[in-house]
């Protein structure tokens, strides 16, 4: 059963609201530490827990309490998740000097768009063959795969030589959020950043409504998924260790050419329903667009990732970037209910929505103060 658009709009929102909207009450904490890698450590051990968990409650409960498990599950898995969010920009400052950290990010992403081909091949395996009997134990052996290797990178990364950094600034984690967010206020360029990062919101949410366009036109067959799925992962691995070097360059100037190809395909998609194209034409053009904005995403997240860890110096950047995740997160809730009510009426309307918010961005983006040493 095909659920309805609604629910296509909260797809991403519920899966970064939960990591992101604690992240602000986590910096305080995390300031108080002077070596700040075992809080990445502690979050993705707790994080291969909550998979494995997950994987457990596939193969052992059914019905409603399955569905209660995992939706608590999901709520520590997030929280988890933000605590290596906050920690991993302060170490990647720390330990990496400013001309690498792009292009080290771009390998890692490069790494995880080929292990999402993996995933996509799979999908596509069983969309072919038909199989039923034994997905939820294939699914549930994934599950427990993606565990193990949550716990390896928690043991790869204890092993970081991370020196003692400042642990100024963390008091009490109410009054800490409130001066964290008055950084807002006070910061002419960070609020600029914040605002052209909210703009360019549509670089990830579009693509559930670009998969909902496809599937109106193409049929919603999983074999489908497991495509764009396969597409996305090839243009992560393709092209995210050029792009990472782009940003050691230039973060700002890539975070801006890639919201302006983000807000072009955008645009380009949402006119395809109204071109009574041949099936096989759309069967070639929306993977090819998809893969294109792929790779669009990729410069979007190396680019506002980069630059926010440059922009930031010593202390601040925890505060930095627990300020801009916070407000993201909240951002995304609003967004994802606004967009899910609109998709209702059209699912174009959404993307073109989204496609005047990133060259919105772009022309923001502009005013950015340059940051980058390459």
């Amino acid at each position: 059963m095909e659920a309805p658009s609604v629910f296509t709009g909260l797809i991403v929102p519920l899966r970064e609201s939960g990591s992101l909207l604690p992240q602000i009450l986590i910096a305080g904490f995390i300031r108080r530490l002077g070596v700040r890698k075992w809080v990445w450590v502690a979050g993705s051990a707790a994080q291969a827990l909550c998979v494995a968990g997950m994987g457990l409650v596939a193969l052992s409960l059914e019905g409603s309490l399955a569905g209660w498990s995992l939706i608590v599950l999901l709520a520590v898995f997030s929280l988890a998740r933000g605590l290596c969010s906050v920690a991993s920009k302060d170490i990647l400052g720390k330990t990496i000097p400013k001309s690498r950290r792009g292009r080290l990010k771009g390998w890692m992403s490069s790494a995880s768009g080929f292990i999402a081909m993996g995933f996509g091949a799979f999908l596509i395996g069983e969309a072919w063959t038909g199989s039923s009997e034994s997905s939820v134990g294939i699914y549930a052996l994934l599950l427990f795969v993606a565990a193990f290797l949550w716990a390896v990178a928690a043991g790869v990364y204890s092993r970081l030589k991370e020196f003692s950094g400042e642990t100024e600034g963390g008091g009490n984690a109410i009054s800490e959020a409130l001066d964290q967010i008055r950084l807002l206020k006070t910061d002419e360029n960070f609020r600029r950043f914040v605002g052209v990062r909210a703009l360019a919101i549509g670089s990830g949410m579009g693509a559930p409504f670009v998969i909902s366009l496809a599937h109106q036109s193409l049929g919603g067959s999983a074999l489908w998924l497991g495509i764009f799925v396969m597409v996305d992962g090839f243009a992560a691995l393709l092209s995210a260790p050029a792009l990472g070097r782009w940003a050691d360059r230039s973060s700002r100037n890539l975070l801006r050419a890639s919201m302006l190809i983000i807000g072009a395909l955008l645009l380009g998609v949402s006119v395809l329903p109204f071109l009574a194209l041949p099936e096989p034409a759309l069967a070639v053009l929306f993977p090819l667009i998809f893969f294109l904005l792929g790779i669009g995403h990729s410069g979007v997240r190396l680019g506002r990732k980069t630059y926010l860890v440059d922009f930031a110096e010593g202390n601040r950047r925890t505060a930095y970037v627990a300020v801009s995740n916070t407000v993201i997160g909240v951002l995304l809730l609003f967004s994802g209910a606004l967009t899910g009510l609109v998709a209702l009426l059209s699912v174009p309307a959404v993307l073109v929505l989204f496609s005047l918010a990133a060259v919105l961005g772009a022309w923001g983006a502009r005013k950015l103060p340059e940051v980058s040493e390459g």
